[in-house]
């Protein structure tokens, strides 16, 4: 088992500009799209403005976080800002429940009093709409796919795609039928497409900020595969967390056989320990505390 591997982290450098010229071109469609919204009296066409909105925060909170994430690890932050990520993925959800909740709001009071909308200004600007946002997320795709940060930028972007393709679906039944109520019943898809994408990242951030363990990381085969190394008789407090999207860590303690201690091969028990884990679950960053049978006496309440 080889402790050597080779990861795709990505490049801050690389991503950051992705993320600024993403940025750009979500802020200028955006203050077009208000004009039109306002022009054409459509709350869909504002739905998706303000979606965009928290779109630019989250791709401008994404790009801050990539260079504080690169940061070294000194003084007290020994993990450096790595998990900076997390709380941008975290904010990213907290903005798409509070622009879904004040969408829904209005969309309810809409569909009870509705009002006139431009049907063919919805349609064109929701076809301008997806190809911006569109290209946006294309500029992002080749960017950090495991960090939650960038899956957060994606996210905004991704449910803006699939918002405009049902403003313009509203814009077309506008034109061809008169049906005003199509405008707000289109806002509240983006309601439930923003919702989910939220759920998403809430969840994900939680399960970090909460030290879950990794989801496709099962702790039952991890203790097995500890047990099956040569001079491990038992393990217990058994831990596995996540630091941030692509650094999963492990701690345990290790009983070893009194033979170890004597003939000097802790050492390599360590070794044997650290090479299977990152062999075969990926984990790097684990830390094992070996000890003889006789230690539990010492020891505070243990869990398995």
């Amino acid at each position: 088992m080889s402790g050597s591997h080779d990861h795709d982290h990505g490049s801050p450098v690389t991503d950051s500009g992705r993320l600024a010229v993403a940025l750009g071109v979500i802020l200028a469609f955006m203050v077009v799209e208000v004009l039109a919204g306002v022009l054409a009296g459509s709350l869909a066409l504002l739905a998706d403005a303000g979606h965009m909105l928290a779109d630019a925060g989250a791709l401008g909170m994404a790009w801050w976080v990539t260079h504080l994430a690169a940061r070294p690890a000194e003084g007290s932050m020994t993990f450096g800002f790595k998990r900076a990520e997390i709380l941008s993925a975290a904010a990213n959800g907290v903005t798409l429940v509070v622009v879904a909740a004040v969408v829904a709001v209005e969309a309810i009071a809409r569909l009870v009093h509705p009002v006139a909308v431009d049907g063919a200004v919805v349609a064109v600007v929701a076809v301008a709409g997806i190809a911006a946002n569109g290209a946006a997320t294309l500029i992002l795709a080749g960017a950090q796919r495991r960090s939650l940060n960038m899956a957060g930028a994606l996210a905004h972007l991704l449910t803006d795609v699939w918002a405009f393709v049902a403003t313009l679906v509203a814009g077309v039944i506008v034109i061809f039928t008169g049906f005003r109520r199509a405008d707000p019943i289109a806002s509240l898809v983006v309601v439930v497409i923003m919702a989910r994408a939220a759920w998403g990242l809430l969840r994900a951030s939680g399960r970090v900020l909460l030290e879950a363990a990794p989801d496709d990381l099962a702790l039952g085969e991890v203790r097995e595969h500890i047990l099956g190394i040569g001079d491990v008789t038992a393990v217990h407090d058994l831990h596995a967390w996540v630091v941030t999207s692509d650094l999963p860590a492990v701690s345990a303690h290790v009983v070893v056989g009194d033979e170890c201690f004597r003939d000097g091969r802790l050492p390599e028990v360590l070794d044997r320990l650290q090479a299977c884990l990152a062999g075969h679950f990926d984990v790097e960053h684990s830390t094992f505390q070996l000890e003889p049978a006789r230690h539990a006496a010492h020891e505070s309440p243990q869990h398995d």
